[in-house]
């Protein structure tokens, strides 16, 4: 077997993995854990959102052990691997061992202390520095745990993001990299470097910050007890992570300027490349740094975030069908007109939403008519709804300049089906571009450029492979405008 890397992705639902074959560029194989259900979510009160780090590490053992298992796969021919991860979590660590669950992406319980932070340091300065406010961002929920659980960040803790976490697991380094510090709200944009001064702000003991290494390079060897775990050999370097939207942005060869990705999965997520430092003064839009940022050739990620995409898909799925599949919900849903006869649907069920100014109004539901609206109309203004959510986002980033003509997309999650797919070119009047990839494959690729194995990023997107092309219907424009038009005065309420 020819050398491969192998890449993980510790998603909100499950843990993909991916082996990838080195000289072809092509995926081998690839895995998921847990294959049914998804992985154990708390919600200890309203807002609040965590997660084991244990869990993380269990599933991704068992989707590299069925790596193992899959016919024709040898994972000692494993030289390298990458990590993909859940954004913005916050787990602490002490002497080993993890000190509580993670606070996880969509959690909103530190949106206070996010505001208070601002206040404290500035909303210039945030703007100027950060290019965010820190909103309910880890820097924020660090804070909120500075605040109401001291005990927890006392005696030697290190914080970490869920990524940061699993690289630890395998090697026993406690690390994180540039673009994990922007997406905590701690990295200053001018200085090039850790913000101290936000740090200092959001914990009493500052050297609790893990050691900073490159997002592309040597990020320490795996471990001889992880090793045994996962069945690769020891020693192998891991030489790669990013959080899950700068990795599908790679994944999805997005690494230039003007270049846009886009994902419907539990979140739905815009992430558009750009050169320059820009920030929302309103923080409905964040700033990071893109996985291939050069103080001397920038590349940044203009990202949108909207937490109840498949979150309500999910819901419906399991109201009006409990015993059925997303298959046979996009079925039912393609039974109804488009427009779905008025009915509109607001994706605002899954915690505080960064494009309503972090407010959580719910999910709602509006015009519905109990004489003409059945399980189709449901169903399909969820599909709709979630599009109008992905324009309204759209819409703002137009302030910042960007306008959007061509999404890359992997066909996963939502985007899966034909019918999510033409309503979302539709709404949003852009063509979507599909490629078969997903997290994990992305993050194989970027071990292997941090491994050395590849001149260049690009030339590790060798073996990238187009599917096909989905492009707005110039007849359906009408409904399309009428719709949007409807579901946007209905938020301008809220």
């Amino acid at each position: 077997m020819n050398d491969t890397v192998l890449g993980i992705d510790v998603g909100t639902s499950s843990v993909k993995a991916c082996l990838l074959d080195l000289k072809s560029g092509k995926a081998i194989a690839s895995s998921q854990s847990p294959i049914e259900g998804e992985i154990s979510l708390k919600t200890p009160r309203p807002g609040w959102a965590e997660q084991n780090p244990e869990d993380w590490w269990d599933h991704a053992v068992a989707a590299v052990q069925a790596l193992g298992r899959t016919p024709g796969v040898d994972l000692s021919s494993c030289r390298a691997v990458g990590i993909a991860y859940q954004m913005h979590g916050l787990v602490v660590v002490r002497n080993q061992v993890v000190v509580r669950p993670a606070i996880i992406w969509c959690d909103s319980r530190a949106v206070e202390s996010g505001e208070l932070l601002a206040s404290e340091y500035g909303r210039h300065n945030c703007l100027e520095h950060l290019l965010n406010l820190p909103g309910s961002f880890t820097a924020a929920s660090l804070r909120w745990l500075r605040d109401h659980e001291p005990d927890s960040l006392k005696g030697g803790a290190t914080f970490m993001l869920p990524g940061d976490y699993l690289a630890f697991r395998l090697t026993g380094r406690m690390a994180t990299t540039p673009s994990g510090l922007s997406e905590m709200i701690l990295w200053d944009f001018q200085a090039e470097g850790l913000s101290s001064s936000l740090l200092y702000l959001s914990t009493d003991d500052p050297t609790s910050v893990p050691e900073v290494v490159p997002t592309f390079g040597d990020q320490g060897s795996v471990s001889a007890e992880a090793a045994a775990a996962l069945g690769i050999p020891v020693g192998t370097p891991v030489t790669y992570r990013a959080g899950d939207q700068p990795n599908n942005a790679l994944s999805l060869g997005a690494l230039d300027v003007g270049e846009v990705a886009a994902t419907a999965g539990t979140s739905g997520v815009a992430y558009a490349v750009v050169r320059q430092k820009k920030a929302d003064p309103e923080g409905r839009v964040n700033t990071f740094l893109h996985v291939n940022h050069q103080p001397s050739d920038p590349r940044l990620g203009i990202l949108l975030c909207l937490n109840g995409v498949g979150s309500l898909y999910s819901w419906v799925r399991r109201t009006l069908l409990p015993a059925g599949s997303f298959s046979d919900l996009n079925r039912l849903a393609g039974q109804a007109e488009p427009g779905s006869k008025g009915l509109t649907l607001y994706p605002w069920g899954n915690g505080g939403e960064r494009l309503l100014r972090n407010q959580d109004p719910g999910a709602s539901v509006a015009g519905l008519r109990f004489g003409i609206h059945g399980a189709p109309e449901i169903a399909l203004a969820a599909i709709e709804g979630i599009c109008c959510a992905f324009r309204a986002g759209l819409d703002h980033m137009g302030k910042l300049g960007l306008e959007p003509k061509t999404f890359r997309v992997g066909k996963a999650n939502l985007f899966q089906s034909e019918l999510f797919a033409q309503t979302f070119a539709d709404v949003t009047q852009c063509a979507v571009e599909f490629y078969k990839t997903d997290g994990a494959q992305g993050a194989a690729r970027g071990a292997a450029f941090g491994l050395g194995a590849t001149g260049t990023l690009r030339e590790a997107m060798n073996g990238l492979s187009q599917l096909g092309l989905v492009e707005p219907r110039s007849g359906e424009s009408g409904w399309a405008a009428e719709l949007y038009d409807r579901w946007r005065k209905g938020i301008e309420t809220l």
